[in-house]
């Protein structure tokens, strides 16, 4: 840095703009003519992947997805005093989980890579050089502690910290003495002149005279490490990132963007700033709700279409708010152009509707319901395990009949394998003396319900079941169908409550039921 500043310091001619001359651009949602549409999704691993920022990747992809586009995944990793191992990996994970994978990515790779921001020092130097050449940047020798100093200054005087730009206006022999001390300044930009106003997509005309509100601002650290303002910057370039399509938050700093495209001679991408996504009652989604993240909705048995479904119906971007939609439809019916500037006001409470819709929707599919049946499989061995006295609960046949009976009442997959549903996969503890409890006539409502069984074969089905247990329990005179219903639910699945008797039966079928209340008969 100390030899780039002093070759600087002498005079010469500014280099030549790098990139594409600025030239007057309308603001328009669909591509320029001949330009690909290319989006980026630019999180900075310092957390695993939560709602807010599904959202965010969502809209780019469906975004990229409607113009024939690519969506594009690059990690901001320049803070590296924060940064959470595994971070980085999470996330391509959970998107890809989600069903939206980036085209280009750190794992991918692409014509337009690193990925990495950290691998991208050199990009990042050759533009500070520009900067520094050209005069819209200076080096800054200022200390932490003086600018701690500052900060604590004007927050005393209930005013907004800004940076005094005391380094602007060094000479260059003052710069050089510097360097003999500090070889590694750091470098800011030069606010000046009239910010230049921008239409964004979606809250219009917009311009943030930034100079009269804050100093100039660290584009290069000491380290070498870009601050986001330029990193960002320079990377959409290189890129040929057409859209960016963000979190609101960075509206205000377009202007500061805008006058580095300016000061390097390049043409910017459209804006589009995305309302933020807040919890039901308008505060903020933090990353310190545990809930919120994408690993806790895939532990949980949360389908992704489900996630993606809710984060879009709760905000704008569409006609209509309708529940269910696949990504197929998110991408047919997004229209930039249906964004409000209001906030998406998330209500979580309803997730597990929007999951009980997709679930039926996958079931219906010969194909996807292949697939629920091997998860299920997997969810019975992973939590009854050595518990299982019959294996045959495992069978494809009888785990894809249980699915389809119990579809209309569950929300996830993960229900049928909660203590409601243990019958299912083993054999309850029952005693006669609970069932002699509910009706003295337990053998003879046993035996009529297992003559009934022999009598019918397989060919049982609800209603038909439902219309013999009634039909039997109006023969039994002083016993009311309610007793006899409650004693079969018990023999069935040592439970109470839970899913209609004759269910039960068509679930379990004829010879499990059977073998049911024959052991409760001979205990």
């Amino acid at each position: 840095m100390a030899v780039l500043l002093k070759r600087l310091l002498q005079p010469g001619r500014p280099p030549a703009a790098l990139g594409r001359p600025v030239g007057r651009r309308e603001a328009s949602l669909g591509t320029d003519p001949g330009v690909a549409v290319r989006v980026r999704f630019a999180p900075s691993p310092t957390g695993f992947l939560h709602l807010g920022g599904l959202r965010t990747a969502l809209y780019n992809y469906i975004f990229a997805k409607k113009h024939q586009g690519s969506f594009i995944l690059r990690l901001e990793d320049t803070d590296q005093t924060r940064l959470v191992p595994g971070a980085a990996e999470n996330i391509e994970d959970m998107l890809e989980w989600a069903g939206i994978p980036p085209d280009e990515s750190p794992r991918r790779g692409g014509l337009a890579g690193p990925y990495l921001q950290s691998q991208r020092l050199a990009l990042y130097a050759q533009a500070t050089e520009a900067l520094l050449r050209s005069g819209a940047a200076y080096p800054c020798f200022c200390s932490p502690q003086r600018l701690e100093l500052l900060k604590k200054e004007a927050l005393r005087n209930h005013q907004t910290p800004r940076y005094d730009n005391r380094c602007r206006n060094l000479s260059s022999v003052q710069v050089a003495q510097k360097l003999a001390t500090d070889p590694k300044p750091a470098v800011r930009f030069r606010l000046e002149g009239e910010t230049p106003a921008f239409q964004d997509l979606v809250y219009g005309w917009n311009r943030h005279e930034v100079a009269s509100v804050e100093g100039d601002p660290v584009i290069l650290k000491s380290d070498g490490f870009p601050t986001y303002h330029l990193a960002c910057v320079v990377d959409d370039h290189h890129m040929g990132i057409s859209h960016v399509l963000r979190g609101s938050e960075w509206l205000v700093s377009t202007s500061k963007h805008l006058l580095l495209y300016q000061a390097l001679g390049w043409r910017p991408p459209h804006f589009a700033h995305l309302p933020l996504l807040l919890n039901r009652d308008g505060s903020k989604l933090s990353k310190r709700q545990g809930d919120i993240f994408l690993e806790h909705f895939a532990a949980a048995g949360f389908l992704p279409d489900a996630l993606l479904d809710i984060i879009t119906n709760c905000g704008s971007g569409f006609a209509e708010n309708q529940m269910g939609r696949t990504l197929p439809e998110l991408i047919t019916q997004f229209d930039l152009t249906r964004i409000t500037c209001h906030s998406a006001l998330l209500d979580l409470e309803k997730l597990p509707e929007f999951n009980r819709l997709h679930l039926r929707r996958l079931v219906s599919e010969e194909t996807q319901r292949r697939q629920l049946v091997g998860k299920l499989q997997a969810l019975v061995e992973e939590v009854f395990g050595s518990q299982l006295q019959d294996r045959h609960v495992l069978d494809p046949a009888y785990v894809e009949r249980i699915i389809l009976l119990r579809q209309h009442h569950i929300c996830r997959l993960q229900d049928l394998v909660s203590p409601v549903h243990s019958y299912l996969w083993t054999r309850p503890a029952v005693s006669r003396a609970q069932l002699g409890a509910i009706s003295e006539k337990v053998d003879v409502i046993a035996e009529r319900v297992l003559g009934l069984l022999e009598g019918s074969g397989t060919s049982l089905t609800q209603d038909v079941l439902n219309r013999e247990l009634k039909k039997l329990s109006e023969s039994l005179e002083g016993t009311k169908h309610s007793h006899m219903m409650k004693l079969l639910r018990v023999a069935l699945s040592g439970q109470l409550q839970g899913p209609p008797v004759a269910e039960m039966m068509v679930s379990l079928g004829p010879k499990e039921v059977r073998e049911r209340i024959q052991k409760v008969l001979s205990s």
